[in-house]
């Protein structure tokens, strides 16, 4: 309080009466806001309320006092300037003043006179403060890069004893003197290598005195950051891809503002951009490494990704076996199978017969690739499904070819009875092994017949049926035949024997031994006087002997069924033996050569 306000306030004491007691105002100063209101509340005992006769307020602005408001008991008197101002309760004193005004700033005196003539004083200041307003935060920057840019933030407000607080939303932006700073007034706050998270807050500036507060809007400034943590990803995923299929490359990355993404394939930029890149019905030339690059224009950064590597394959298909176009003969051919896909390149080749795989050996032989298969030369049991499967990294494809293998006739066997009794009826069956099926030839004696089916019937069997029976077996594939004889003996009823004892056995051996070695020394008679004597049939007639049509076999016909034991017989160095023992005998001595017969070899065939 200046000189000349104590002075004025003496003044104002002295015409108000003597200062007994304490003042009845709190101690000051009292401070209120433009505008707003402001209570001047006293001091006074609680027998004093409501027991006094007048009360008076006066103000001294430094230009001497002037009323503001007197309560007496002729009623209540405002001062010029004051009316609507104040209102005033005369049993307590406390005087309500406002709005105020800056003008409003001064000392406040009130003097309270009670029934009893005693006087009740106050004085207080007043200090009327301007209120906060207009609170503003100001950027040296519209847009911030991140580690790059220092931010300064310049907050500025009206009114009166102004203090000042930053928020990072609704907490308190602390300052660590390096990274953020403040100025000593805290109006200032800085933030060096700005960081993305730093100003996002929204940041508030506060500014507050003892009443009041306010605070600036929202601020918030943009960061640019990135790009970073760039990730690409590859539907599917497999690092094999079928051609034709659809692959979809994503690629991501942490960006603010966001990062333009640009496709580059095996080193060079694609048309592409953007964070997808769609290879559809995809190509084998699409095969290779596949990455994007991430860019900034704001922060002027770049970043790319790691490589996804894929290679696309074409699926096998259209596989085919191309094989032998000719006929295949047992011994005499060569087949060679070829393997091949008419789309896609295989990798594996594996080979099976029907179903099993395929075994090579010195007559099997497989390519160094395995795409063919030749076998040298074939034989029957190489007939059957050849299968080949082929295999890339995508699929698996196959093909399969039946061959057969012409062969026989092989196993050429009659079965039939050797005895029948007159008017029995004879089948005889031939049979054997050969591909395609053997046609059928039978001969009689010697004689070709007529019949030329597996079976020789006879309806009823006569006297004059019994002989040889022989079936030839031809295949006109491999132009192989091969004959097989079968004796029959038609007897009368009752004469049919169950079996020969071993001395009977034993004896006919013997006798068919002799016999031979007649037969022989017939051959060697009739090759020296065949031509001579053309009465050489009556002969061999007589000795049980019979020539085939061409002259090439000689029959022997024994006069009884016996079983054949193992016999050879030694002829100038020349041995004439059979393979097996049949059930009914009949040795046949074949001459391959006429002129040099001894050179060749004698054989005694099995029937």
């Amino acid at each position: 309080m200046d000189l000349f306000h104590l002075r004025s306030l003496v003044i104002l004491l002295s015409a108000v009466g003597c200062c007994n007691g304490q003042s009845v105002l709190p101690a000051g100063p009292l401070q209120g806001v433009q505008g707003k209101n402001v209570t001047f509340k006293t001091l006074i005992m609680p027998t004093d309320v409501g027991d006094f006769i007048t009360v008076s307020w006066n103000f001294n602005g430094g230009s001497g006092l002037v009323p503001v408001v007197t309560s007496a008991p002729k009623g209540e008197t405002v001062g010029a300037g004051y009316a609507g101002r104040v209102s005033l309760n005369s049993s307590t004193g406390v005087l309500k003043l406002g709005p105020l005004t800056a003008k409003d700033s001064g000392d406040y005196a009130v003097t309270m006179v009670t029934s009893a003539a005693v006087q009740r004083t106050g004085v207080t200041a007043l200090k009327v403060l301007e209120p906060v307003a207009v609170v503003t935060i100001k950027s040296n920057l519209n847009e911030a890069v991140e580690f790059n840019s220092t931010v300064v933030l310049t907050c500025s407000a009206k009114g009166s004893f102004l203090m000042y607080k930053w928020l990072n939303g609704t907490a308190p932006l602390v300052a660590d003197g390096n990274h953020v700073t403040l100025s000593a007034n805290a109006t200032v706050l800085t933030v060096a290598g700005v960081f993305r998270e730093d100003l996002v807050g929204p940041i508030y500036c506060t500014v507050s005195n003892k009443l009041e507060s306010d605070s600036s809007a929202p601020f918030n400034l943009t960061v640019s950051y990135g790009p970073e943590n760039i990730a690409m990803a590859v539907t599917p995923t497999a690092e094999v891809q079928k051609k034709g299929s659809n692959i979809t490359l994503t690629c991501s990355a942490q960006s603010s503002p966001a990062a333009v993404i640009q496709w580059l394939h095996n080193g060079v930029p694609l048309s592409v951009m953007g964070p997808k890149l769609v290879l559809d019905n995809v190509a084998e030339a699409q095969s290779g490494n596949y990455s994007c690059m991430a860019s900034n224009a704001k922060t002027l950064r770049y970043l790319e990704s790691t490589t996804a590597k894929f290679t696309v394959v074409e699926a096998l298909s259209g596989t085919k076996i191309t094989g032998p176009n000719g006929t295949l003969v047992a011994g005499n051919s060569t087949a060679t199978l070829s393997c091949q896909a008419s789309a896609g390149t295989a990798g594996t080749r594996v080979w099976l017969k029907n179903g099993v795989a395929l075994s090579p050996s010195n007559r099997v032989m497989v390519s160094a690739d395995k795409s063919s298969v030749t076998i040298k030369p074939v034989q029957k049991e190489d007939s059957g499904e050849y299968q080949c499967k082929l295999t890339n990294a995508v699929n698996t494809d196959s093909a399969s070819l039946k061959i057969g293998v012409n062969f026989g006739p092989e196993a050429v066997s009659v079965k039939g009875d050797s005895a029948v009794v007159v008017k029995d009826r004879v089948t005889l069956k031939c049979t054997s092994v050969s591909l395609p099926a053997a046609t059928y030839t039978w001969k009689f004696n010697g004689t070709r017949t007529d019949v030329v089916t597996a079976e020789y019937i006879i309806e009823a069997a006569v006297y004059k049926n019994t002989g040889i029976y022989t079936c030839e077996a031809s295949n006109a594939v491999t132009g192989l035949s091969t004959a097989v004889a079968h004796q029959l003996s038609v007897k009368e009823e009752g004469t049919l024997e169950n079996g020969l004892t071993g001395g009977q056995i034993t004896g006919i051996v013997i006798g068919v031994i002799i016999a031979l070695g007649a037969i022989i020394g017939g051959v060697l008679h009739l090759r020296r006087r065949k031509r001579q004597h053309p009465g050489g049939d009556v002969w061999m007639s007589a000795h049980h002997l019979k020539l085939n049509l061409d002259k090439t076999e000689l029959h022997f016909l024994p006069g009884k069924v016996c079983p054949l034991q193992e016999l050879s017989i030694t002829v100038d160095n020349s041995t004439v033996s059979h393979s097996q023992s049949t059930k009914d005998l009949d040795v046949a001595l074949v001459i391959f050569n006429e002129v040099d017969y001894f050179n060749k070899r004698l054989l005694l065939q099995n029937h």
